[in-house]
């Protein structure tokens, strides 16, 4: 794992961000961890990546840091989005508080269980307690009800079920559970 080091994406890496996520998207556990598809990915224009870039590189509302080898490859990424009060969105309506919302949580096959999913995190959520405005009150992630590996990290992580339970946008049958990080004391 000391090998690798867990940064935020720059605007001129919008290459990259495609060619990890379009990875993500082939993934077997996909259609339970993502709300799009290989095709959809695949099917969206440069210019849709360069904007996705330089938007996870400012670092107002949202930030995607990646894990990059020595030999610059990534092999693993999270994005944090802040939801301030007021906003909605796409899975519960409107916001309550001031927080943060992980999303597009991939670690490539051969990288799972090396620790660099728990650097990935560490970096996202001090990003997120750093943040001056707005203070956040918590993280929160959503999780496919059959998405059981993805789960079991989140708890092993510290993230706790909120009892909240909502449809898949894509597939109302099915459901996502939302996990949560309070804000440490």
């Amino acid at each position: 794992m000391n090998e690798y080091v867990i940064r935020a994406v720059r605007a001129d890496e919008w290459a990259k961000v495609k060619e990890l996520r379009i990875a993500a998207l082939r993934d077997p556990a996909a259609p339970v961890a993502f709300l799009e598809t290989v095709e959809q990915g695949e099917a969206k224009s440069d210019e849709f990546w360069q904007e996705r870039a330089a938007g996870g590189a400012a670092g107002v509302g949202v930030r995607q840091f990646v894990a990059e080898g020595p030999d610059g490859v990534w092999v693993g990424t999270v994005s944090v989005l802040v939801e301030a009060v007021g906003t909605v969105d796409l899975f519960d309506g409107e916001i309550e508080q001031d927080q943060a919302h992980l999303v597009g949580v991939f670690v490539r096959a051969e990288q799972r269980g090396t620790g660099l999913t728990e650097a990935l995190f560490r970096a996202a959520l001090e990003w997120a307690w750093g943040l001056e405005e707005p203070a956040l009150a918590r993280v929160r992630l959503f999780v496919h009800e059959e998405n059981a590996r993805a789960g079991a990290f989140y708890r092993r992580f510290g993230f706790v079920p909120s009892g909240k339970v909502v449809p898949m946008p894509t597939d109302p049958s099915a459901k996502e559970l939302e996990y949560v990080f309070p804000r440490p004391a």
